[in-house]
Formats: C-alpha cells, structure tokens, sequence
C-alpha cells in the first residue's frame, strides 16, 4: 500500500513508500483510506519537533474511508461502511482532561496518509452524509480541538460575542463555523486580508488585522469586547487578548505557537474576574457531540487544496509555510 512516512535521514524528512497491509488484533478494522488530511502536528513531525518520533511511522491523523476488514470480535456488518475516524486514543475517564497514555493517530502508531489503516473498532464513525470524502477526512482532529474549545470548555451561549484569532488554519476556522452555527456573533483576525474576507463570507461580522497596532482599540469601538475568544498563539499577544476581553470573559486557548508571554497583565484578569482556560482535543464523548453539531446544521470544513500522494512533499511544503486557506487534503482514490 502506498504510504507517507517520516525518514529523518532524507531532505524532505518524508517518503512515499509501499508498506504491507496490515493485519488486525480481533478489537480493529481495516479502513481503506479515501482521503486523509494534513494538520500541523504532521509538519511539526517533520520538522523534528514533536516527542517521541520515529522513522518509517506512516503520518497522519485524520481520514475517512471505507472498511475492509474486522477483527475477529467485531460485528462483520461493519464491511462496506463509509466512517470517519476519531484521532484521539486513550482520553480516559475524566472528562476534565486526557489521561497520561493519551495518544493520536499518526505518531507513534501508523496514521491516515497511507491507502489502509487499521484502527480500534470504537474509533470509526458514520461519515456525515452531507460531506464528500474530502470534507470528511479534514474534519476529525481539528473539528474536535475547535468543538471542545468553543462548546465545552468555552461554554458558547447563543448572542455571545466571539473572538477567533489567526483565521486561516483549520482549528481557527471549525471554532468560526461552529461559533456563528450556535448564534454567535464572531470576529477573527489574521494578518490576510483575503482570509479575512472569507471570514466574513462564512458568516463572521468583521475581522481584524492583528499586525496593526491599532486593532484592540478599532474591536473595543466595534464591539465594545468579547465574551470569548479562542486562540493558539499565546506569547506576548496574550495581553491584547485581556484587553479585549469583557468582564468576566473566557480566553480559551488550544496551543501556544508563539511561546510564553514575558509579561502577564494580571491586575486586568483578577479584577475583571476573567478565565484563562488550556484546551486539548477533547474526549469520546466531545467527538460524538462535534459530529451531531455537523451534521445538524449541516457544516462542511473549508478546502485548501487536495493533492495526490506522489505530491506529498509540495503538501506538507504548502503548510509549513503557511499559505493554506482551510485544510489540505492527501486523495487516495
């Protein structure tokens, strides 16, 4: 089978090579993969920044297709079904927060970019009827990080006022589709315009460019300041955040691509009694919600462009330099 792997040894960090299929524990099916979806975790893989990493793990956390085969104790009427799968492995029982063997597909087991893979039974999921194979394998990893940023941990209520900074990448963009799906009323910034735009076309009521120094004053006369902002840059853009944020309002933040603040202005959170909330992917349980939420109010993830495999490189190329507007997608068949 055709497969994207890591190979540190080579230039591009990756290889499209042919592997066995492989064969399943009795709790496992067998998806042949109709198309996976990049995210940033796989470009950090081969960057080397990412723990844990070895050569010849096929990449890839999302993907959706049809299965082939089951294990040994899994209902056989399963064969012929279209699923997505759920990247998360191993969340554990609290809801709060992942358990310590907490994993995702793709690193350090065998992940989507590749024409099979063997998943635990309880990982697939009926692929929504009103996405295509495409738009099915873009949602899972960043459709459940921007479901439990915005839904559980931010606790959106209908009429709220939304924040979504650095629209463009695909978390950003799920949290602006869900938060103005749930009646929200959302801004984003990005540094691009064109993003900005489209922003705007899905719904959201304006955006800001946050490469000018002026857009924490232009939002508080817009706006007058947000309930809730979802964010993953951190570093020192986190006090423009606090000053955005009304009273009592909820930063929720995903990642920290810009590192640690250096300064904190934390006089501004106690007094304005603000929440300042970590986030991960999310749970079994946030997964089942994110997809009812699709599929009730009919989201479709926003396309990049979609490669096919021999075009990896240019791909993975394409996100590491960040000129993607929504997911890029690897085609299988």
């Amino acid at each position: 089978m055709k497969s994207i792997v890591l190979n540190t040894d080579l230039e591009d960090k990756i290889a499209l090579v042919e592997l066995e299929i492989p064969g399943l524990a009795e709790d496992e099916v067998l998806v042949r993969v109709k198309a996976a979806a990049l995210n940033h975790r796989d470009e950090w893989c081969r960057q080397g920044l990412y723990p844990g990493l070895k050569n010849g793990v096929v990449l890839g956390s999302d993907g959706a297709g049809i299965i082939e085969k089951v294990g040994a104790k899994v209902d056989s009427s399963w064969i012929g079904h279209e699923v997505l799968i759920n990247p998360s492995n191993n969340w554990g029982e609290d809801a709060k927060a992942q358990a310590k063997d907490f994993s995702i597909l793709g690193m350090p087991e065998n992940g989507t970019l590749a024409e099979f893979v063997k998943v635990k039974a309880d990982r697939v999921h009926a692929k929504p009827k009103h996405l295509n194979w495409e738009e099915a394998a873009a949602l899972p990893l960043g459709g459940l990080t921007a479901f439990r940023a915005v839904m559980v941990q931010g606790a959106l209520s209908r009429g709220q006022k939304v924040l979504v900074t650095g629209f463009g990448g695909g978390v950003a963009q799920f949290a602006t589709q869900f938060a103005i799906a749930a009646g929200a009323e959302v801004y984003v910034s990005s540094s691009s315009k064109d993003k900005l735009d489209v922003a705007k076309e899905l719904g959201a009521k304006g955006g800001f460019n946050y490469t000018d120094e002026a857009w924490t004053k232009q939002a508080l006369e817009q706006t007058g300041g947000f309930d809730l902002i979802i964010d993953s840059a951190m570093g020192d853009t986190l006090n423009n955040l606090i000053k955005v944020s009304l009273p009592g309002g909820k930063i929720v933040f995903y990642g920290a691509t810009k590192g640690n603040p250096s300064s904190v202005d934390a006089r501004k959170i106690f007094w304005n009694q603000l929440h300042l909330i970590g986030s991960t992917m999310g749970s079994d349980e946030d997964f089942d919600a994110m997809l009812k939420f699709v599929e009730g109010r009919n989201v479709k993830p926003v396309l990049d462009q979609i490669f096919a495999p021999e075009e990896a490189v240019f791909a993975f190329d394409k996100m590491k330099a960040g000129q993607q507007l929504g997911k890029i997608v690897i085609k299988f068949s």
